[in-house]
């Protein structure tokens, strides 16, 4: 009799289901190669997402990526300050720095400078502090200038212009640079005692190197009279870092994809070598070359679309735990990153079956059924 149209799909899926089952070792392998290329993909491409703003947000920890300071090291003109933080726009952190030569009590010199205490522990995060100043008349000491003025703790003076300052160390200053042979006071403090403008501000700029790079050309627009420089050891380090990161894990996510895939094709072409039999009789009841090509390509497919979606669950969460580790934060789950896994694991099962279907169409239900 005749099987009636409707048949054909659930005998199909009915199928495919049974040929899982029965050689369920060789679909587990070749389910295992696709979840882990599937689950690499995942994890190298939210990675690949985020791995951007986290190293941007890390490399601001380590300073200004910008520095814009007055011509011969002039006070800057009112209103600059604000004019920079427009240009920002939220997308970093602006510094203002004021720096004088003052006098010690033996009439030796030392620098002082003024600035805004609550933004440089945001710009610079990397600073060894012991103490900042949190009350009038504190200063913080950079290590070589405590031990001349204050080895003991002892309150000390410092005169500028005839006008002495009487101050206590809060905390000591360690960086291995200049900064360790400076004295930092609040920025209105240190104007009300020198009378002296900020000269230089420091920036920190948020986003790729080009768009630094934009915000140094906006900056130089706004502000012609001023110099406006990056910090080259610093743009310069973020964008080869970055580079190099991103294209490591794109190298690494194609050689485990591409090794995932040879482990498909071995694992397939054996599931034809197994299965050539039941290939031999389906073509002696007739069954045309395209169906049998047809039925060995879905189960394939069938086999990345399982995969993808469980590689996906599993690289999302690979990708969360980098991101504690390595970053300190939150890797966000992309679901923009799904499809492209779903689509390309498929892609991979069936580019794997291209040669185990070639063997398929040689095979000779004569020869096969008699044993040979």
């Amino acid at each position: 009799m005749k099987p009636r149209a409707g048949n054909g799909p659930s005998m199909f899926l009915r199928m495919l289901v049974r040929a899982s089952v029965v050689r369920r070792g060789r679909a587990s392998a070749a389910l295992v190669a696709v979840v882990v290329a599937a689950a690499t993909a995942t994890t190298m491409l939210n990675l690949y997402t985020d791995v951007g703003a986290k190293l941007h947000r890390e490399f601001r920890s380590y300073g200004a990526n910008i520095v814009v300071a007055g011509r011969d090291r002039q006070a800057l003109p009112p209103g600059t300050l604000a004019t920079i933080d427009r240009t920002l726009a939220g997308r970093g952190i602006a510094v203002p720095f004021a720096y004088a030569v003052a006098r010690r009590s033996d009439d030796s010199s030392i620098i002082a400078a003024g600035t805004d205490f609550a933004k440089v522990q945001r710009l610079n995060r990397w600073w060894a502090v012991t103490g900042w100043p949190s009350a009038p008349n504190q200063a913080l000491l950079g290590k070589r200038a405590a031990a001349v003025l204050s080895p003991t703790g002892a309150p000390f003076d410092l005169s500028f212009s005839g006008k002495t300052l009487h101050l206590a160390s809060a905390g000591t200053l360690t960086t291995g640079a200049a900064e360790d042979s400076r004295v930092y006071l609040s920025l209105p403090e240190f104007e009300a005692w020198t009378n002296l403008q900020p000269s230089t501000v420091e920036i920190a700029a948020a986003g790729s190197a080009e768009e630094v790079g934009a915000v140094i050309q906006n900056l130089r627009q706004s502000l012609p009279d001023l110099q406006v420089q990056p910090v080259r050891q610093i743009v310069e380090a973020e964008g080869r870092v970055l580079g190099k990161t991103q294209s490591s894990l794109l190298a690494a996510a194609a050689l485990i994809v591409l090794t995932a895939m040879l482990c498909v094709l071995s694992t397939l072409t054996g599931w034809v070598l197994d299965r050539r039999r039941d290939f031999a009789i389906m073509k002696a009841i007739g069954a045309s070359e395209r169906l049998i090509a047809g039925f060995f390509a879905a189960e394939a497919a069938a086999l990345g679309a399982v995969g993808a979606v469980i590689g996906y669950l599993i690289g999302i969460g690979v990708a969360a735990w980098i991101g504690r580790v390595d970053f300190h934060s939150a890797v966000t789950p992309r679901f923009s990153v799904l499809p492209v896994v779903f689509i390309g694991s498929i892609a991979v099962a069936l580019l794997a079956s291209l040669l185990p279907m070639a063997l398929l169409r040689r095979v000779q239900p004569a020869m096969i059924l008699r044993g040979e």
